[in-house]
């Protein structure tokens, strides 16, 4: 309703005054364009000496603390100036539609603008405006009174035209007085835009006491001249000012510009429609937001009115620096209120791991401090925090649900970031649970295409846990001993490979209901999986240890290898490989130390690691026959090789092997010994001495 309102005046204003050029919606009526005059001081004549004010607020003091407490850095006063003249335009656009009899445009007007102009050899800085300007009155209440805002009263004032409320951007009334932190003096040109008034100059040195006299030549609007302190000369600079103007001014809704050029050529396309923005636009607006020079990947424009105000744009860009193992990145996204920059790279916009989004959230509801440099009331942006990172985890996951093949090459490129999101935010580590993606042993190539949902999904109906397996690459999990048990039983494994997956998991634990079980540290359930056929069963116990020849393998391999293991006992999960290192959680831990340059302190005593063997293999079985059964001393050397490196082999298998080359001298003594009995090449001789 309130937008067909505003329709409506804009028609009728139109209508009646089709001169009427003040524009700053989608609907509005703009005239062609009208030559913009340079700006320079001296048209301007002070009639008569003027009079005399104190500063109504008390005392030189609380002018002080303004001028040089409240704001951090100094280039801030332009955006504040900048804010202000915008202001002006704003409220001279409203006026001007719904009293046109006192504010309708005259001849001679110029066009809604901004204008800056700074000159290094004069040391000035000169911003003017063609907005609502002031009467002597309203210069006394809003330049002599620090801290009363005249755009807030002017708000309160709107019964109607909530469009004019909606694009003030001042609210404390201080910002003018940021000026004097590089200004020795001011002088204030202003005519107020109502017709037949007169010019006004105001000005002070910002000692507690200014001047009012009348003024002639004094155009509508408001012309601040600035002379700059010899220190601060930098800020007459033009090069210094349009950087400054891009950073925090860059998308104010009227044209600004500096030394004739105009400089705000981006648009705000957060505050337009969806549909009215082009692909083209987008990757414009990307490529500047986030100074980069490729496409994006994903895109959300994003609008809600409840529970807080919030227009944002957000980007998720091909690829990261940090891939590339350079600097951690800033946080991508800035805050805006009312297209005024308040915070570049904001960090408590977004939980950190989030700062691959790059973008732009404008809310009109954040509480600003006094200098608008940063936010005050915590617990709203918390609010505001807490709704922006839902909105982002669910637009990836429509963007996972839309193009899942795009999205897959998404996490290739951006998983690392959801990963660190499930280890340190707890509130939504399901959300981005449900992001990750993995490959399993259902998978028909090496790409990481598998959510927790598609493992589910495929579960059978009497499997109660998601099952994954810590392993370098694919094939060496299809390969791994602790796959054996799984595959036998028809389970599909999710294959983890990022040296850290594991603490992701231990993290997560659980999701939707089902527990996640490393293969390391739990054989599949009794009644999980297909049954294996009772003929299956019974060729697999053709040839097996007993229980009693198995203690004695056991009591043996226990002494053969007691500096190196805490347990050994016969299992019944393999298949085909001869033992595996039962120790999942030390052994996991010693993998991320080992991954990140952590070694084990001196005097530390070494790791000993629980053993399980296979009685059904024929390695564990004729290791019997030889270490307990023969007693010649050949026998028992051969059966001690043949334990460690069983050992050792497991060792591999979990990766925990630290250095493979001690290994060496026993395969060669065992290759020796394989080879013992077989016979030498027949008319060996031995080569002929050269004479």
């Amino acid at each position: 309703m309130r937008a067909g309102m505003r329709a409506a005046i804009r028609r009728a204003a139109t209508a009646r005054f089709p001169q009427a050029r003040f524009a700053s919606g989608a609907d509005d009526i703009v005239e062609e364009e009208v030559p913009i005059t340079p700006t320079s001081e001296g048209k301007e004549t002070i009639k008569g000496s003027g009079e005399h004010f104190e500063f109504k607020a008390e005392t030189q003091q609380l002018l002080d603390i303004v001028i040089r407490s409240v704001y951090t850095d100094k280039e801030i006063y332009v955006r504040e100036l900048i804010s202000n003249a915008s202001d002006a335009l704003e409220k001279r656009r409203h006026l001007e539609m719904v009293q046109p009899e006192e504010y309708g445009p005259q001849e001679g007007d110029e066009p809604p603008c901004i204008k800056i102009d700074v000159n290094s050899d004069t040391r000035q800085f000169i911003i003017t405006d063609t907005g609502i300007g002031m009467t002597k009155e309203e210069l006394i209440a809003n330049i002599g009174t620090i801290c009363s805002s005249g755009s807030k009263a002017f708000v309160k004032k709107l019964q109607e035209g909530a469009n004019a409320a909606d694009s003030i951007i001042g609210q404390f009334g201080v910002g003018f007085y940021s000026a004097f932190m590089i200004a020795k003096h001011i002088k204030i040109y202003t005519r107020s835009a109502q017709h037949g008034s007169t010019g006004w100059c105001w000005e002070s040195d910002g000692t507690g006491a200014f001047k009012i006299s009348e003024a002639e030549g004094v155009g509508k609007g408001t012309k601040i001249v600035c002379d700059v302190r010899e220190t601060e000369v930098a800020f007459c600079a033009q090069t210094v000012i349009e950087r400054i103007i891009k950073k925090y001014s860059n998308f104010v809704a009227y044209e600004i510009f500096l030394n004739n050029a105009r400089i705000n050529t981006v648009e705000a396309l957060w505050m337009k429609p969806k549909d009215e923005v082009t692909e083209e636009e987008h990757t414009e607006f990307y490529k500047f937001i986030a100074n980069a020079y490729d496409k994006p990947r994903f895109k959300m424009h994003y609008s809600i009115d409840c529970p807080l105000n919030i227009n944002a744009l957000m980007y998720v860009p091909m690829s990261h620096t940090e891939r590339m193992n350079l600097q951690r990145m800033e946080p991508g996204l800035s805050l805006y209120c009312r297209k005024v920059l308040i915070q570049a790279k904001c960090r408590s916009l977004v939980p950190e791991y989030l700062r691959f989004v790059k973008g732009v959230v404008d809310s009109e509801d954040i509480p600003l401090n006094l200098s608008r440099e940063s936010t005050q009331d915590s617990a709203l942006m918390r609010k505001l925090s807490s709704v922006i990172t839902k909105k982002i985890l669910k637009w990836l996951h429509d963007e996972s649900v839309r193009d899942p093949e795009g999205y897959t090459q998404f996490f290739d490129f951006f998983g690392q970031f959801l990963k660190e999101g499930v280890c340190t935010d707890a509130l939504n580590k399901t959300d981005l649970a449900r992001l990750l993606r993995f490959n399993s042993s259902a998978c028909d190539n090496n790409n990481a295409s598998v959510s927790f949902d598609d493992y589910i999904a495929r579960m059978p109906e009497n499997q109660t846990n998601i099952y994954f397996l810590q392993t370098q690459s694919r094939d060496a999990g299809l390969a791994s001993p602790y796959y054996e048990a799984f595959k036998a039983k028809g389970i599909e494994v999710i294959f983890m490979t990022h040296p850290a997956d594991h603490i992701v998991m231990t993290h997560l634990d659980m999701y939707k209901k089902h527990k996640i079980v490393s293969c390391e540290s739990a054989d599949p359930g009794e009644n999980e999986g297909k049954n294996v056929e009772s003929e299956e069963i019974e060729n697999l116990m053709k040839k097996e240890l007993s229980a009693e020849q198995g203690k004695e393998l056991v009591d043996y391999v226990q002494r053969v290898l007691q500096n190196k293991v805490q347990s050994v006992k016969m299992s019944t999960r393999l298949t085909s490989s001869p033992c595996i290192i039962t120790d999942h959680e030390q052994a996991s831990m010693q993998k991320f130390m080992k991954s990140h340059g952590i070694v084990a302190g001196e005097g530390m005593e070494p790791t000993k690691y629980h053993l399980q063997l296979n009685p059904k293999h024929e390695i564990v079985r004729k290791l019997y026959t030889i270490a307990i059964k023969n007693q010649d001393d050949r026998s028992v050397d051969l059966g001690k090789l043949i334990a460690e490196q069983m050992f050792d082999n497991a060792l591999i298998a979990a990766n925990l092997l630290d250095d493979p080359r001690s290994i060496i001298n026993r395969v060669t003594n065992l290759m020796e010994q394989a080879l013992h009995s077989t016979p030498e090449p027949l008319n060996l001789e031995k080569p002929e001495k050269s004479e």
